[in-house]
This record gives structure tokens, sequence and C-alpha cells, in this order.
């Protein structure tokens, strides 16, 4: 996978550096030629967290250009190369953002960097496209508790979208969400409420006020209430959360059982979904052992993230862990006499029983 570098073999003047810390480098990529790393520990770290992904689309992009006489074969090999460019900086950014939603910082880090490299080769220095790049080295860092980075990397993207005031709403929801996350992990809570609002602001400008994306602000938000105490608001916008993912799931499984169209979610909101409807139900069951026996209103509240979850596994195409949800999620509700949220758990738990190569024989969960 790694064969070591020649240092004569360099051109006059020219040097080899490791693709993650830019110091001098001794091993070369076996697979791509083109790629180089000062010891093993970073091409290892650099493999899980990206090249893997992209190791074979290198090549072309970082080998010199042919020559061409003709300007038309010229005009197009760039063009080829710009289409090339975007796609690493988009697989680059996705795969940055899944490891994220994991909770992995460290391995998001050699992808967030390519990431961040790639765009300034194709966009230069100063462009805005460089944002969403400098926003996640700034989220893995704060996950790493690299404070003092962070906030540089946070300076970078909030200058440059200053200086871009046709900036896209896209693009300032995320900003203010990494800002007001700096802001919480610091203890200025003031702040981070801000700019979580401006978050909320911009992202239902953007895609609508119960959007899955919006309403990710709504759940940073209440750990910030959750801090200050304030249960009421906490609980509010819990159930904001929920109805806006049960919505979401409810539409696109609606969609995959009734008219066969196969509705999918990308691993970044497979994360996220499973990230906060988990926490959700978490903070849901320790209310649940706090409550009066026979709450109906806790059963109903467990019985619909349990749905949540089931539905989200189900677009995932995980069977065995959407039955297990979906028979949790049936016991909770059952406990709910007369409940209109009985019939579509049944149902998926049906369909999902009527599928080939679905693991219908897993045991029905027990309480």
């Amino acid at each position: 996978m790694s064969a070591a570098v020649n240092p004569l073999s360099n051109p006059k003047g020219g040097k080899k550096l490791c693709e993650l810390c830019h110091k001098p480098a001794y091993l070369q990529c076996t697979k791509c030629h083109v790629t180089y790393y000062c010891d093993t520990a970073h091409q290892e770290a650099d493999w899980l967290s990206i090249h893997n992904r992209v190791c074979q689309m290198l090549r072309p992009v970082r080998t010199p250009a042919p020559f061409h006489t003709l300007q038309a074969d010229r005009d197009h090999h760039r063009a080829e190369m710009r289409k090339a460019q975007e796609k690493l900086i988009s697989m680059s950014e996705e795969e940055a953002r899944r490891w994220l939603f994991e909770g992995r910082c460290q391995e998001a880090l050699p992808a967030a960097r390519f990431c961040l490299r790639i765009a300034m080769e194709t966009h230069g220095p100063n462009a805005v496209q460089l944002v969403p790049a400098y926003l996640l080295l700034a989220e893995a860092n704060v996950g790493l508790g690299s404070l003092s980075l962070a906030e540089e990397y946070l300076s970078q993207a909030e200058w440059t979208v200053l200086k871009s005031p046709d900036c896209s709403g896209a693009l300032r929801q995320q900003l203010h969400r990494n800002m007001g996350s700096l802001h919480n992990t610091t203890g200025n809570l003031h702040a981070a409420l801000q700019h979580y609002a401006n978050h909320v602001y911009y992202a239902s400008e953007e895609y609508g006020l119960d959007s899955i994306i919006t309403c990710g602000g709504y759940f940073l938000m209440a750990s910030v209430f959750q801090k200050q105490n304030k249960i009421d608001i906490v609980k509010s916008l819990h159930k904001k959360v929920a109805d806006s993912w049960h919505g979401h799931l409810s539409k696109l499984m609606e969609k995959r059982m009734k008219f066969s169209v196969h509705q999918t979610l990308s691993e970044v909101q497979r994360c996220e979904g499973d990230r906060t409807l988990t926490a959700l139900l978490e903070e849901q069951e320790k209310m649940n052992t706090s409550s009066a026996p026979n709450s109906t209103h806790c059963d109903f509240n467990s019985a619909h993230l349990l749905h949540c979850l089931a539905m989200l596994w189900s677009l995932a195409g995980s069977w065995t862990k959407a039955l297990q949800f979906g028979r949790r999620a049936l016991v909770e509700v059952q406990r709910v006499k007369d409940h209109e949220l009985t019939a579509p758990i049944q149902q998926l738990l049906t369909w999902i029983e009527t599928l080939p190569n679905t693991l219908t024989h897993t045991p029905a969960i027990t309480h």
C-alpha cells in the first residue's frame, strides 16, 4: 500500500509533503502514486478517513495536464478536471460530516482537511466555497476540545461569508449552527442561543419551518435551555423536533410502501436522525421513570419516537433494527387506548415482515 520516497527522484527544488501535516514525506501511496505521507500512522489515518474513497480519482487530478494542440481539447480537459474536483469536494464533505455525526471527530479531520485543500485548488483561497470545509474543521476541533483552533476556522468562515453578500441561507445557517456550538461548549449560553436562533431563521427560510434541518436548530437550542434548567421549554422544543422527524419519515415511508418509490436517506441524514432520535428517546425514558404509573402521555411519546426509529431503519434497509423498534413502539402505543398511531405502526410491521430476504424470524421484544 505504500512505498518509500527517494528524495533524489524529486525535481530540483521540489519536495513531497505529507498529506496530513505537510512535513517532508517518506512514503508514497502505491495505488494512486500521487499522495505522500511522513509515516505509516498518517497514511493509515488518511486511508480510514477519506483516502480509501478518493484514491483512484486523484491520479488524473494531481497529474500535470497533457499537452493539447486544439483549444477545444484544452477546454474539454479543464471542464473534466473541474467536474472531478467538484465531486471530490462533495465526497470529502459528506464523509467528514458522516464521521462527525457518528461522534468520531479525530477520523473527520483528514476528510475535512482534504475538502479544504481541494476547494482551495478549485476555487481559490478566498472563495465562499471554502466555508463548508472551515465549518467541518471547526466542528471537529470543538469535539476534540481544541477550541482555539475551532475559533480560528470559524473566524475564517465568518469573514468569508461577510465578504460575500450573496451568500446562500444554506451556508449562513451552517455558520450560525457551528458558532452556537462553540459558544455552548465554552459556556456562553446567551451567545449560543442567539446563533442557534439565527440558524433556525436561515434554515427555515431555505428549507421550511418543518424541515429536519431546521429542527436540528431546535434540538440544539434545547441543549442550552437544559443547562439553564428551563425544562418546560426543553420539552416543547423536543416535541417540535420529534414531530418534524415523524412527519418527514412518514412521508418517505408512505411513498415507499404505497407506491414502491425507493425512498432513502443519505448516510449523513441517517446518522443525524439516529443520534437525534436516540437522544430524545433516552431523555423520554428518563422522564417515564419519574412520571406517575400508567401515564398514557409518556407511553405515547415513547411510541412516537420508537416509530420514528423504526421508519428510519426501514428506509436504511436495516430490517432487524426496524422490527425491534417497531415492536417496541407497538407495545408502548397499545397502552394508550384507541390511539391513531396504532394502525401506522402495525402497517409498518406487516410491510416489513412481508418483504423478501427480511429477517422476519427476529423474536418479538417482550416487556
